[in-house]
Formats: C-alpha cells, sequence, structure tokens
C-alpha cells in the first residue's frame, strides 16, 4: 500500500475474529527491532480468560483527532501529522517522562528502555505490519470514519460486535 492510501486510515480491530496468536505482535517487533521480543511491539494483545465470548482485545494507538498525547507532551516530541492524520513521536526530542502515557486513555506509548524514549504504533509507515500479518484478519486498515463506527459498537456496546 502506497502512503496515500494510508493516508487518515487507523487499524481497526474485531475481538471476534482475533485467535489470541500474538502474530501481530511479533510482527510489530521484528519490523521495529529486529527480533521477536514482544514487549517492544507498539500493539498489544490483552488476554481475559473470564471473557468466553471476547478473551482477547488488542491495544493500540487510534491516532486520535485531538491526542491527549500530544496535548500533554511538554518537548512536544510527541505530534500529529496533519497530511496523514498519524499521531508520531520525534525520538530527539523526547525526554522520557511518559506523560504521553498517563494522558493517553489506553495507555499505548510505551516506554523503550534502551533509548529512554516513548514510542508507539506509527503505522510501519504506512504498511502495518500487524495488519499484514493477522492471519484471522481481526486487523484491518479503515478509514477513521469507518474505525469510529467498529469501536463504539465494540467499546461502547452499542449494537454487539463490529
Amino acid at each position: 500500500m502506497e502512503l496515500g492510501a494510508a493516508k487518515n486510515r487507523v487499524i481497526v480491530y474485531d475481538a471476534g475474529l482475533c485467535t489470541g496468536c500474538r502474530y501481530c505482535e511479533i510482527a510489530c517487533a521484528v519490523w521495529h527491532c529486529g527480533r521477536i521480543d514482544v514487549g517492544q511491539s507498539r500493539i498489544r494483545i490483552l488476554f481475559n480468560d473470564e471473557n468466553r465470548t471476547e478473551p482477547y482485545a488488542a491495544v493500540n494507538c487510534q491516532h486520535c483527532e485531538e491526542p491527549l498525547c500530544a496535548t500533554v507532551c511538554p518537548s512536544e516530541a510527541m505530534h500529529k501529522d496533519r497530511e496523514t492524520g498519524w499521531v508520531t513521536v520525534n525520538a530527539s526530542t523526547c525526554i522520557g517522562c511518559e506523560m504521553c502515557r498517563a494522558a493517553c486513555p489506553l495507555a499505548v506509548p510505551v516506554f523503550d528502555e534502551a533509548q529512554k524514549v516513548a514510542v508507539k504504533c506509527d503505522l510501519c509507515h504506512g504498511e502495518p505490519e500487524c495488519v499484514k500479518h493477522c492471519s484471522s484478519r481481526a486487523l484491518w486498515l479503515a478509514p477513521r470514519e469507518e474505525a469510529l463506527r467498529v469501536n463504539e459498537r465494540f467499546y461502547l456496546g452499542a449494537g454487539g460486535n463490529p
């Protein structure tokens, strides 16, 4: 997929399709740090053994219209790209305070211990590895409007599963 096709698109997750295989985490970690280390993944799969209907949940950046992470960033390292709609981190200006993580409703930014900076989904510069490697098709790239509808149904329970 070329950059133009990925503009203003975000990753959408369908819990009903997720098998909990964690391939998305592995693909993300390998792409970003060159090794299988799910602790380095920018997407996280949470397990809920008590919920038989939806035992898994994906936590990933929604590249919010008004990103709280960017609002609270004292060094302005976290910012929203107006052309693509993506919220990105400039590692050279990040001071590692983790205020972005505290402000994010999903606690998406992760602190990279080696680099001492916040990291988060960058949509793999337009071709998200997590989406490409999701064998169950529980992840896909969609226009922001579709993502909002799916998330509303999934997270707010308005109308059942996506």
